[in-house]
């Protein structure tokens, strides 16, 4: 005989209205959700979500779509959003697009006919259509990393502009002054802010822009190497590099030791994305740190505000501060500088 919501709250001491309340992603006192949840695991109590769904119109999931799930950067989010979703009472439906615009749109597609209350996306092709297709349904969506034109939404973001400009200023402040950039695809909004960040401190320090030192890739590890070696092979290389994400940094870290270069004896080398990272280097990587946790935390407390209080709030914008943590990559060539 299957075990029923009385037999949770008999068990657990409570009335059935605090068990369910609890099951409906309420908030009740930690005592009673403790005794809730020894009751449930103790008689293998099983929720009918398609019930629940019935009675509250809401399925208690939340979607999140993303590029490409083998993207540390990713998946580092993914486990924040759930953990932060898991803690309100919500379960989590993670659809991976594959770096691919068509299955964007089927995966979002997908996530609708699952009727997510809410969903968290990370844009990959830019275009406005398959969020509009959510936004359509009155099923209220978060943009993560990068926002889309056309659409009011709310937005986590990292100070991607400053970030850039702290770690180029800061080559510009040890003597360089021809400093390659590894970007991803020039049409995503977080390779526009960075490079935005590198042209701003060129020019605040009085440095021509050389074009040929900008090299767009797709931000994953084959296109990071094949960008870095060809900053490497020119014949007026640059005495420093700026790789902007986790696989392009990751790619410089595989060039350079098939190379053979000696960091930063035959170049400066400046990383981004995770702490970690930079120390799986010899010598230890100066990198630019993303709060990856705090970007997915924000993200799931977001669309749990919009999943209770619906879609008349105003959309609102965060922007998260990085830092840029100092290694033992890079060098001062000030005595040799112009």
């Amino acid at each position: 005989m299957a075990v029923t919501i009385k037999d949770v709250a008999r068990a657990a001491g409570l009335s059935i209205a605090t068990v369910s309340k609890y099951m409906n992603g309420g908030h009740v006192l930690e005592s009673n959700r403790a005794a809730i949840e020894l009751a449930i695991a103790s008689l293998g109590y099983r929720v009918n979500v398609v019930a629940r769904g019935l009675k509250t119109r809401r399925t208690m999931t939340v979607g999140v779509l993303i590029p490409s799930i083998e993207q540390i950067f990713s998946t580092e989010i993914i486990a924040a959003v759930e953990k932060k979703l898991s803690e309100a009472g919500f379960s989590t439906i993670v659809c991976d697009c594959q770096l691919d615009a068509e299955l964007e749109s089927r995966k979002m597609e997908i996530l609708l006919e699952k009727q997510v209350d809410g969903i968290i996306t990370m844009p990959f092709s830019g275009s406005a259509e398959p969020i509009q297709k959510a936004i359509d349904q009155g099923v209220p969506v978060v943009l993560i990393d990068r926002k889309v034109e056309g659409l009011s939404l709310d937005t986590v973001l990292v100070d991607n502009e400053n970030l850039a400009y702290q770690a180029v200023s800061r080559l510009i402040e040890a003597g360089h002054r021809r400093i390659g950039i590894v970007l991803g695809p020039e049409t995503l909004y977080t390779s526009q802010r960075r490079l935005a960040g590198y042209l701003a401190a060129m020019q605040t320090h009085g440095i021509p822009v050389d074009p040929g030192l900008i090299h767009p890739s797709d931000y994953q590890i084959a296109g990071g190497q094949a960008a870095f070696l060809a900053l490497l092979e020119r014949s007026d290389r640059p005495t420093a590099i700026f790789t902007t994400n986790y696989e392009t940094t990751f790619a410089a870290g595989l060039m350079i030791n098939e190379k053979g270069l000696a960091i930063p004896q035959d170049l400066s080398w400046i990383g981004f994305d995770s702490l970690s990272m930079a120390q799986i280097f010899k010598p230890r990587l100066t990198i630019v740190v993303q709060p990856i946790r705090q970007i997915g935390e924000t993200a799931a407390q977001l669309i749990l505000e919009r999943v209770a209080n619906g879609l008349e709030l105003a959309a609102r914008e965060i922007i998260l501060p990085g830092a840029m943590i100092e290694g033992l990559s890079t060098r001062s060539i000030r005595k040799y500088a112009d």
